[in-house]
């Protein structure tokens, strides 16, 4: 990885040329948000976070993507953009609960951030990560995913008056304005809710609403330890932040990497206590900031980041609101709009997974045992799937 380099810090911030990215930087954070918070929430509370838990957690992630967004951003005058790592709230939810309950898994987003603070500063680990074979890493998030995806058609059978709506106005949305498929989706799941918290005369708990912090002691168990934060590190450097290098450098940007891995690894140590699993270089979305569209001058989108990280902050307040109103909504609408925003991933995933026909048996094995949802000594599929693959990969001859 380059150490790093600036596009220029020479910025003219004259008003006619700050309504572009400010807009776009805007639009970076609300897309990242509402593409994926579902999925968040989803893996909070499967590995056992309360409703004001996963609130909480949510908040943190805002709040410490955001702080690290306006930090780089500003020190490199380059659009630089965090994000959640959705592929590691994926994996949450597929995980479970594990030893040690909530605060075992608190314990492993900690050492999460630690194995990342370390990979800034120790190039080896780094290297150690990127030489997985990529399609083991992307069947190993592949069969972590499907279970997530499959919800959808699982809720027909338990809230198909909520669930039906939802998914119509996905596969609308899909194929008129893709980018806003899951938010409105999300919307329209929102209407139901409130549809059927009127018909069944139940009351939303308003004063759950209010943003607060819910503090948890890390409790440390070698089974979550190893069942989490392993496969969290893992899915989050393959997933998220070496490919967030590549999207930049796609725009022209050289990403600060040490930097950018230490504002990242510490952002999510800080926020493990409250509920957050891990921040990350965003991919996907730091196109939003990245590319011509936030601005014809290079030198000027860095402000788009700016403002993705000032936007997050305030979308970090509505996270407990949001939780309210799905704690209240029928039995899989949650999960409904989890498994639509990942639809798009699971399907990139398994692209990866299979395309390369040296790794595609290991693939196969990995993505098998990681849908499984295996448990053995109380450690998840998704390490025991990573381990399978490489085991097949290096057992198998070459070309196999």
């Amino acid at each position: 990885m380059s150490q790093v380099s600036t596009v220029s810090p020479d910025v003219a911030d004259e008003p006619a040329g700050i309504a572009q990215p400010l807009g776009a930087g805007a639009i970076t954070a609300l897309v990242g948000f509402t593409s994926s918070f579902a999925v968040v929430l989803a893996g909070l509370r499967a590995v056992g976070a309360t409703p004001a838990q996963a609130a909480s957690g949510l908040l943190v992630l805002c709040f410490t993507q955001g702080i690290g967004i306006l930090l780089l951003s500003f020190r490199y005058r380059i659009p630089i953009t965090l994000a959640w790592s959705t592929p590691g709230a994926a994996l949450l939810a597929s995980t479970g609960l594990v030893v040690g309950g909530w605060a075992g898994a608190v314990a492993a987003f900690a050492l999460t951030g630690v194995l990342i603070v370390i990979t800034g500063l120790w190039q080896r680990l780094g290297s150690l990560v990127a030489a997985i074979p990529v399609p083991i890493a992307q069947a190993m998030l592949a069969g972590v995913l499907l279970p997530l995806c499959l919800a959808p058609v699982q809720a027909l059978r338990t809230s198909p008056a909520v669930v039906v709506p939802v998914i119509l106005v996905w596969l609308v949305l899909q194929r008129f304005a893709p980018k806003w498929a899951v938010l409105v989706a999300f919307a329209t799941a929102a209407v139901g809710t409130g549809i059927d918290i009127v018909v069944n005369d139940r009351h939303l708990n308003f004063s759950a609403m209010v943003p607060s912090v819910e503090f948890t002691v890390p409790h440390w168990h070698w089974q979550a330890i190893v069942g989490i934060t392993i496969p969290l590190y893992i899915v989050t450097m393959a997933s998220q932040n070496i490919p967030g290098v590549a999207v930049m450098r796609s725009f022209d940007f050289q990403v600060p990497w040490r930097a950018s891995m230490l504002v990242t690894g510490v952002g999510t140590i800080a926020g493990a206590a409250a509920g957050g699993h891990a921040i990350n270089l965003a991919a996907i979305s730091a196109a939003l900031a990245a590319a011509p569209s936030a601005s014809p001058d290079p030198k000027r989108r860095w402000i788009a980041a700016a403002t993705a990280g000032a936007t997050y902050l305030v979308l970090g307040l509505a996270s407990a609101a949001l939780v309210t109103l799905i704690a209240a909504a029928p039995a899989g609408t949650l999960e409904t709009v989890a498994g639509l925003a990942l639809l798009a991933t699971l399907a990139a995933a398994l692209t990866g997974a299979l395309s390369d026909p040296t790794h595609r048996i290991a693939a196969l094995v990995t993505f098998l045992v990681a849908a499984s949802g295996t448990t053995l000594f109380g450690i998840g599929g998704a390490f025991w799937a990573l381990l399978a693959g490489l085991l097949v990969r290096r057992f198998l001859p070459a070309g196999t």
